[in-house]
């Protein structure tokens, strides 16, 4: 009893330490799955915890739990719409990306190792998948939020690469125990398999389990549970049927995350509770498996490994993949630079021991250390690349009161309320009148905990608390009213989009005349969002600009393929030449 009641007292001061890390972490910009693996490591044999724990299997087993409940998660909060610039890029470096990173790396490793050549691609095939849903917890952290190109292109690349690391890793290690004379035909039908059954049960399971989850009647507490159970089996399914698991669960979580769903603020608020925890847990067991004295006599093979893989591997695979979608080269270079590997490498690192291949414990060392390398490195410096390539945008999610309210056979409607301060724009700006969307509806005003009687919406102060009802597509809309910026100043809207806000639809004609800027011969005629689409050559997104002679126009907002509006900025010398101020 002694030993049980210490080790539930040692499990629950390590979690609260490692939750607690996060706290400071956030503050310092430190990535914090690399806190959790030093946490694990000085837990080791070699560290003051001085546990000894080297049971392979049970490492892969929570591991692999671990990381699906994560891919669900992931799925469940990747919105479709991010799908309309995102999707064919991220699919590209989910598949042929990863192959051309795991052959570079691969390559390398096996001339400089001195390996079989199988050897030195199950090396590159262990470490060719990336963990960008790292660099997303390190990139809110730090309150940055990216230009939908690039963060949606990362978002969804993040979730769909995993599948095909695994699938190659799986491959090579067949050819290399098996030793199949004909490897095309063994990666291809290896392939088909993974990534076909993958994708039925998951589709299939996803929308058996939100047919499901909609029409139980059971105790709001337990739809979590059933959600999650229902992830693990469509996961069990696929895996058992040799389909990839990790694929199925993340196209179950992404419809689960898209589709009405009962509960789903509870089911929502759960898993990202869930996700954590066992990303904790994980990095903690990979930290307290490793032996950090069996890292340093790999550890310059490891460091040549992970710059080849840092700096020509992914930024050429990258490249390839993004050249017919004309990523801009900032875009381009930072997703390049975000190649960040996780908990996924490691994972696979421990299947050639369960498959007794003889380099096992080697490519486990060197694949540690690379994601040790990749995790301070690149890592460390993400949020800076984000503001050096300029690809911050003004930040749209906010953290208010927010409940969704399940009502059978009505709308999607949502609670909102929000405390303002001084810096509120309706109290900072002292606007006498304002435009609600047409679907909000005031619930009620405190002052003072006082529930005010006469809903006055002129009469708004700092203290006061609003709660309003609103469809979900018009709260973008209630934050900018309502919601006090924490952006520098360099996000603040005025400074991002301009001193102007132009409909999309207005002629470059009437703008030539009322700001006195030159327009190109070629675009006389056109209106802004015919201009801006035609020059960028590309899928606009909030946050594109263009430069013109003295103003600069930047994309505001976004529908479908059409720019609505776009903020004008004035350069300093064109306000000084008395540019007029308004048509």
């Amino acid at each position: 009893m002694d030993l049980t009641n210490q080790i539930i007292l040692m499990g629950s001061l390590v979690l609260l330490a490692s939750v607690l890390a996060g706290v400071i972490t956030r503050r310092l910009g430190v990535p914090l799955l690399l806190v959790f693996l030093l946490i694990g490591m000085l837990m080791g044999e070699e560290g003051p915890g001085g546990i000894e724990f080297k049971d392979v299997q049970i490492a892969h087993l929570f591991g692999s739990l671990a990381l699906a409940i994560i891919l669900f998660d992931g799925g469940m909060r990747t919105p479709i719409s991010s799908f309309r610039v995102g999707l064919k890029p991220a699919l590209g470096l989910a598949t042929i990306g990863v192959m051309i990173t795991a052959g570079l790396t691969g390559a390398f490793a096996a001339w400089w190792l001195e390996v079989n050549w199988m050897v030195g691609l199950l090396l590159g095939a262990i470490v060719g998948s990336t963990d960008a849903a790292a660099v997303f917890s390190l990139l809110h952290s730090r309150g940055l939020e990216l230009k939908q190109r690039v963060g949606a292109t990362l978002e969804i690349e993040s979730g769909s690469n995993d599948p095909m690391a695994i699938f190659l890793t799986i491959a090579f290690i067949e050819l290399i125990v098996g030793g199949h004379s004909n490897m095309g035909l063994t990666v291809l039908w290896e392939f088909i398999r993974q990534i076909g059954l993958g994708a039925v049960v998951g589709l299939a399971g996803g929308l058996g389990l939100t047919w499901l989850i909609n029409r139980l009647d059971i105790p709001q507490g337990l739809y979590p549970l059933a959600a999650m159970a229902g992830g693990l089996s469509i996961f069990g399914v696929a895996a058992i049927m040799d389909g990839s698991g990790f694929l199925a669960i993340y196209l179950a979580g992404l419809l689960l995350g898209n589709r009405p769903l009962q509960a789903s603020q509870y089911i929502n608020r759960f898993h990202d509770g869930i996700a954590q925890l066992a990303q904790i847990g994980m990095f903690l067991m990979l930290g307290v498996l490793v032996t950090p004295s069996e890292l340093v006599p790999v550890a310059v093979d490891a460091l040549l490994i992970a710059a080849v893989l840092i700096l020509v591997a992914r930024p050429i695979a990258v490249w390839l993949c993004l050249l017919p979608f004309r990523f801009p080269w900032r875009e381009q270079v930072f997703v390049g630079w975000v190649g960040l590997r996780g908990a996924v490498p490691i994972i696979l690192a421990l299947f050639p021991f369960l498959a007794g291949i003889d380099e096992a414990e080697m490519l486990f060392n060197i694949v540690f250390f690379v994601v040790l390398i990749s995790l301070l490195v690149q890592g460390w410096t993400v949020s800076s690349f984000a503001r050096l390539f300029k690809l911050e945008v003004p930040p749209t999610s906010h953290l208010v009161q927010r409940v969704e309210l399940d009502i059978p056979g009505q709308q999607e409607l949502e609670l909102v309320g929000y405390r303002l301060v001084e810096t509120t724009p309706v109290v900072r700006e002292k606007w006498t009148s304002f435009t609600l969307p047409r679907s909000v509806r005031v619930v009620a005003h405190l002052r003072d905990k006082v529930l005010l009687d006469a809903l006055n919406m002129l009469d708004l102060r700092a203290g006061d608390y609003l709660y309003l009802m609103a469809a979900p597509q018009d709260l973008k809309a209630l934050d900018r009213l309502f919601v006090a910026s924490e952006a520098p100043e360099r996000l603040s809207e005025r400074q991002f989009f301009g001193e102007f806000v132009l409909n999309g639809v207005a002629i470059l004609d009437d703008l030539s005349l009322a700001y006195g800027i030159t327009v190109p011969e070629e675009a006389r005629g056109l209106t802004l969002d015919e201009f801006l689409r035609r020059s960028l050559n590309t899928q606009p997104v909030v946050g594109d600009r263009l430069q013109l002679t003295g103003v600069e126009l930047v994309v505001r907002e976004v529908s479908g393929n059409r720019i609505i509006k776009v903020g004008l900025k004035l350069s300093k010398s064109h306000t000084k030449k008395g540019a007029r101020t308004g048509p």
